[in-house]
């Protein structure tokens, strides 16, 4: 009795498959050049979508041209690099070993939307517009395309800290990378 069981059971599951197997196969042959004409038409639609800048990634400066604008250490702040990459770089501000703000700057050729903020901006620094962001980072757009910005990473470090250390970049510097 066992045995017969084991052969009914093999012989249901041998079905199953076979029946699945041919609905599969006629589920994906059903419509393939439909499929694929709709694939490539969304994937034009997204191209023909994106912005001029998102598509030019060689434009994009890379993050080791902007190392040399940094605010240099001083005796009471040293500036550690943590991050550098294509159209951004990042150090961290330390003050006694504490980490104090991160300064970074970033091209946003590679983010073209992060220069809406600066659209409305009252406040400037150099002709640049300045903005705060949120209340622990200030902006700074910088030749209509780098956007340089410091962040608090300690409450003792004010908005006045962090206007002023954005003060310490080279702007000039960084604007004369935009041809």
């Amino acid at each position: 009795m066992r045995k017969v069981f084991q052969i009914v059971g093999g012989l249901v599951l041998v079905s199953l498959l076979a029946v699945g197997g041919c609905q599969l196969v006629s589920f994906n042959s059903a419509q393939p050049e439909q499929t694929d004409a709709i694939q490539w038409e969304q994937v034009e639609q997204q191209v023909e979508a994106a912005p001029a800048a998102d598509l030019k990634t060689k434009d994009i400066l890379p993050g080791s041209a902007f190392n040399a604008y940094f605010p240099a250490a001083t005796a009471d702040y040293e500036r550690v690099y943590t991050q550098e990459k294509q159209g951004f770089a990042e150090a961290k501000l330390k003050q006694s070993g504490r980490d104090v703000a991160m300064l970074s700057v970033s091209d946003t050729a590679a983010n073209p939307s992060a220069v809406g903020k600066y659209a409305d901006s009252s406040e400037q620094l150099q002709s640049y517009p300045m903005v705060q962001i949120g209340s622990t980072a200030t902006g700074l757009l910088v030749a209509d395309r780098l956007q340089v910005k410091v962040q608090s990473r300690d409450e003792a470090f004010t908005v006045d800290d962090r206007e002023a250390w954005i003060q310490k970049f080279d702007l000039a510097g960084l604007a004369g990378l935009i041809p």
